[in-house]
Parts: structure tokens; sequence; C-alpha cells
């Protein structure tokens, strides 16, 4: 396991363990959320944690007394949020959430993994979603068929793109859909376009401390710079990347696989250009 699978894990699952909540999928912004977006626990999971451990309530307490206790807890931890209004979900059918499993899950076949993927959007669809769940189950669409229909892949990442920059707090989202829409832009020799998805999310990628997702989009930052003729550029931002891959993807082997992968998809690498 890398660093960053060692760290990501330590959060989760002991945020999980002393947490009142555990694999999600309606909340934007915690690590409580199945999607795996966010690694690390953000300010939305610390609030959680201390109202969860709030001195005002004590085990035994019935759902009225907490929520009568509530409205004093957060205004102590989170005076920012008075006065705004409140912003509820809909809830996650248990079908919705058995699909995405199922897509992007272990032991099923490409077929099995494109049937889920469709019903997880039927399903989003049918419960009238517009938030990022509706754009995660087009981002799953576009990975699973990536390999077999990649135009098609291309459409479910900008439509995942389009519904996540509708969704507040999504930012970090976007930030996994620019990694696939860059690396389109990069196979279709268009660096101008690759590097203008990339920018803005290369700050929010190490602010949430993902060494995976900033490499992967440094490396594609690379390839454009390459493609646009700013080699020098593109050796110091590949360079730059290499700390950041190696927290992110561990031993030098995995390092190297994932500058193949990212390298391979420039056409300069292939001579049409």
């Amino acid at each position: 396991a890398s660093p960053q699978e060692v760290r990501d894990c330590l959060h989760e699952e002991l945020a999980q363990a002393i947490g009142p909540l555990n694999d999600l999928y309606r909340l934007p912004d915690s690590v409580f959320n199945d999607d795996n977006v966010h690694t690390v626990l953000t300010g939305f999971d610390m609030m959680m944690l201390k109202a969860y451990y709030s001195p005002e309530l004590r085990s035994g307490m019935t759902r009225g007394q907490v929520s009568q206790a509530l409205p004093q807890i957060l205004n102590r931890i989170n005076p920012a949020g008075n006065g705004r209004a409140a912003k509820f979900a809909t809830r996650t059918p248990k079908a919705w959430a058995q699909a995405v499993q199922t897509a992007l899950g272990p032991g099923s076949k490409t077929s099995q993994r494109i049937t889920a993927a469709n019903q997880a959007l039927k399903i989003a669809n049918a419960m009238g979603w517009n938030d990022h769940r509706l754009a995660f189950a087009h981002y799953a669409s576009g990975r699973i068929m990536l390999a077999s229909d990649p135009k098609a892949a291309f459409q479910h990442f900008v439509a995942a793109d389009r519904y996540y920059a509708a969704t507040p707090g999504a930012d970090l989202h976007r930030a996994y859909v620019a990694t696939q829409l860059a690396a389109h832009a990069v196979t279709q020799g268009d660096g101008v376009r690759a590097l203008a998805l990339i920018g803005p999310h290369i700050d929010r990628a190490a602010r949430s401390e993902n060494a995976v997702l900033l490499s992967t989009l440094l490396l594609l930052r690379a390839e454009a710079l390459d493609l646009t003729g700013r080699s020098a550029e593109a050796r110091t931002v590949r360079l730059d990347s290499l700390g950041w891959a190696r927290y992110g993807f561990g031993p030098d082997w995995a390092v190297r696989a994932k500058l193949r992968e990212i390298s391979s998809l420039s056409p300069l690498k292939k001579g049409r250009l």
C-alpha cells in the first residue's frame, strides 16, 4: 500500500468507527460519503464529530432530546452557520447505492457494470436529482465505458462536470472529472484545452492533500505543455509531480506505470503530430 492509501484508510476507518455515520452518498463534502472523493476528514466531518462528542449529549437521550439540544451545540461549534437556510438532500434509495457498488466494485463483468451504471442513472433521474449523485452516476458510467466506447464515456464526463458545477461544495469532485476531460483533450492533441481544464483544479487538489489526484493533474499538465511547445516547462512540471506520485502511488514501479500511462495519451509520443 502507498503512504496515501494508509493515511486515507486511517482517516476514514477511524472517523467511521468513532462517528455517527458510515457509507452514505448524499453528503458532497465528507469522508463518510462512499464515493471516495474526499480522502481526509473535511471541515464538515470535524464539525459532526465535535457535535457527536459535545458534553450536552449523552448516551440514552431520545431523538427529541437530541434535536432540542442540537441548535445550541451547532451555534457554539459553527457560529458561521447561523441564519443560513438548511439544505436537505432527498433520501438515497438502497437500489441506487447497490447499482453504484455493482458498477464500480470488484467481481462484476463489464456488461454487468454497464447495466448497473445505467440503472443508477435511471434511478437518479426518476428521483429528480440534479446534484452530486446524478453527477457521480454519469462519472461512474464514463469510467466504465472508457475502454469500450470512448465517445459515450466523454459525454458522460461532460454531463458529470455540468452537474457537479451546479452543486455547492463539489469543487473536488470536478477535479476528478477534469482529469478525464483533460486526458481526452491530450489524446486529441489539444494542449491549450487541456491546460484550461487542468488549471483551476491544481490548488484544490493540493488543499485536499490528495497526492494521487494532484500528481495525475500535474502529469497531464506536462503532456499539455509539450503539446503547446513548452517543453522546458513540461520537464519542470513532470519533475515536480514525482514527489506527489511517490506518496500517492507508492513504489517506483507504480510511479513509472503512471508516467507511462499518462505519456501514452499524447499523439506526440505516437508520432501523430
